[in-house]
């Protein structure tokens, strides 16, 4: 940071700000934690001494709260890996099923979105493609904050709901699918090589809310990147031309995860737990009948709120996977 050419390159430069802020947050963290140790122990010898109990009682508190920061400050030891402090993009498209899993795909969106405001992150709608009767076929969010890339790596894969159908007359339990793929925002000094004869580029016209975010023209960008087969869509800018660049930056960001991938399974980094994303091969279970859980199929995690986990708490789940996966 001291050498004279460190400014100028800006994207450079905020990338090492960003990492040594991360290493001065762990050790002034660890090192509060240690002065904030010895005086409690301090704290509680005296207490122990005078026999006094609300003393005690609260130094014990006390060590409780500290645990729980520990325990984050830890976790952030386990964001090191290279696109960790990318922000991120979340895809969820529904499974068969038609509306049951276009309802879920959307509860699904909501989850992460609230998940987002907790954190304190900035969220943003890339693209949606609104159910026929409820919910959405598609959805691209694109999440903004410290690490996001990191803290939802995991989350790609198959996401199972079972519960009592509130589309259907007769109450019965319907079981539906819906996936979630999560891919880093590059930035610009990661250089991917994206040829124009490789691309397919449709426009269409966007399908908003309603108002003035419904587009008259078709200022909607789909591309389809031919050899990977990958496609990305961008419908939330007003002009064609700035929803094609937004639409070239998502498909870079996706090249680019479809590389680091390629290079883990090549490493033997993955885990067998890190199975293929398709039908069948759900991450994790959110069943509100006959009972209530949330399980995580490859941590085991489980938590008996459901109602907790749909409103976007889920960083126990997270947290349980980035142990895991590390």
């Amino acid at each position: 940071m001291l050498a004279a050419n460190f400014w100028r390159n800006k994207s450079n430069s905020q990338k090492i700000i960003k990492e040594k802020k991360l290493y001065e947050d762990l050790i002034n963290f660890y090192n509060h934690s240690i002065n904030s140790l010895k005086e409690l122990d301090e704290l509680n010898q005296l207490a122990l001494e005078e026999k006094n109990q609300i003393i005690i009682k609260e130094v014990l508190d006390n060590l409780k709260t500290l645990e729980v920061s520990a325990k984050k400050n830890e976790t952030k030891c386990f964001l090191s890996k290279e696109s960790d402090s990318f922000d991120c993009y979340v895809e969820i498209h529904a499974g068969a099923g038609g509306t049951e899993s276009q309802d879920w795909a959307e509860m699904l969106r909501k989850m992460y979105l609230k998940w987002a405001t907790f954190k304190d992150y900035k969220s943003q709608m890339m693209s949606e493609h609104k159910g026929d009767e409820a919910g959405i076929k598609s959805s691209t969010i694109k999440i903004q904050g410290d690490y996001v890339y990191g803290w939802l790596k995991s989350e790609s894969g198959i996401h199972r709901l079972v519960r009592i159908s509130p589309f259907d007359s007769g109450a019965r339990r319907h079981t539906s699918f819906a996936s979630v793929w999560v891919y880093p925002v590059v930035d610009e000094s990661i250089d991917i090589e994206i040829l124009e004869k490789d691309l397919r580029i449709d426009t269409y016209r966007s399908s908003g809310a309603g108002g003035q975010h419904v587009n008259t023209t078709d200022s909607a960008v789909r591309i389809t990147h031919i050899p990977s087969k990958i496609v990305v869509q961008c419908q939330n800018e007003r002009s064609q031309h700035k929803n094609k660049e937004t639409c070239m930056n998502m498909l870079k960001a996706r090249l680019f995860d479809f590389e680091i991938k390629k290079r883990e399974k090549e490493n033997q980094s993955l885990e067998s737990s890190k199975s293929d994303i398709g039908w069948g091969h759900q991450i994790r279970s959110y069943v509100l009948h006959p009972y209530r859980l949330v399980k995580d199929n490859r941590t085991n995690f489980e938590s008996t709120n459901p109602d907790k986990i749909l409103n976007g708490e889920i960083d126990d789940f997270l947290e349980s996977s980035l142990y895991k996966i590390k």
